[in-house]
């Protein structure tokens, strides 16, 4: 339990993290590896894909499919050409794992969750970030929500649920019981933002430390929500039964180090400014040291 969140709250550590990596083997192929269909970015906010798209790849998919406007669509091939890009409306293969919402612009024609694919109608997880969120409650698929403080109010708002403005949520108790009571709402899991992230699936509350402060910058969600949906495509490729709360909180716990790592933070420094790209390029050096605290003892092991 965390000594500072009252109720049932677990800290999740680089060994959970570790634990809930996969890592290719001799007889693992791109596919196998996890595939992760984003349906994010707009005419508007076209950098979402970007973002998302370079968090799916940096934190180990095999294989990335972008369905967005076309845009957004050649700002993804641009920086990431690896990727499948498939045109809005055309049916895409079966991932392991949908990224939806970020990005969304409200104000175009394309519903982030409706389609070709139907994501939010199928049996196989889904991300739900930023614009997408309004669709939760009718959501059939199991689902990661992953809302900031003003979304998980309207969120909130939008189950019926009592609201809580941010005075009530500075309240560690009452922030973990709103998560949870949301989660339940949603039935799903739902991962509240924040200097101590907090992910819950209905009953279990985990709390991931969010790395540094300087993640407080545009788009890092983006790239949170693209790495989940890697860890989580990755988990279901290959054949795994790990929670999704778990899958998120290994996922948020890699964007907390690899955001310490951009910003170099340690010890004895305080660190820099970073972007959303320094973090999701950091993803790699972050894995890699969930995977090293292992075999060097748990000295990092937070």
């Amino acid at each position: 339990m965390v000594p500072f969140l009252a109720g049932s709250v677990r800290l999740w550590s680089a060994a959970d993290t570790r634990r809930v990596l996969r890592i290719p083997g001799a007889d693992s192929d791109k596919r196998t590896r996890g595939v992760v269909a984003l349906r994010t970015g707009s005419d508007a906010f076209p950098g979402a894909a970007v973002l998302g798209v370079e968090g799916a790849w940096r934190a180990g998919a095999g294989y990335v499919v972008y369905q967005g406007p076309r845009r957004a669509a050649d700002l993804v091939l641009a920086r990431r050409p690896e990727t499948v890009v498939i045109e809005p409306g055309e049916r895409t293969l079966r991932p392991d794992a949908w990224v939806i919402g970020s990005g969304h612009d409200d104000r175009g024609p394309a519903d982030p969750g409706s389609g070709s694919g139907q994501p939010l109608d199928d049996t196989r997880p889904v991300v739900v970030d930023a614009g997408a969120l309004a669709l939760l409650p009718a959501a059939a698929a199991p689902v990661v929500a992953t809302p900031h403080e003003r979304e998980f109010a309207v969120l909130r708002r939008g189950l019926e649920l009592v609201e809580l403005g941010p005075e009530a949520l500075r309240d560690p108790s009452a922030r973990a019981q709103a998560v949870r009571e949301t989660a339940g709402a949603v039935g799903g899991v739902v991962l509240l933002k924040g200097a101590t992230t907090l992910i819950s699936d209905g009953a279990e509350v985990l709390a991931v430390d969010a790395g540094t402060s300087w993640l407080a910058t545009a788009g890092t969600g983006d790239v949170l929500a693209g790495a989940i949906g890697a860890v989580t495509a990755a988990d279901r490729a290959a054949g795994g039964p790990t929670p999704l709360a778990e899958l998120a909180a290994a996922a948020t716990w890699l964007h907390g180090r690899a955001g310490r790592i951009a910003a170099g933070v340690d010890a004895a420094a305080p660190g820099r400014p970073i972007t959303a790209l320094d973090v999701a390029e950091a993803l790699p050096r972050a894995y890699a040291q969930a995977l090293d605290d292992g075999r060097h003892g748990e000295a990092g092991d937070a």
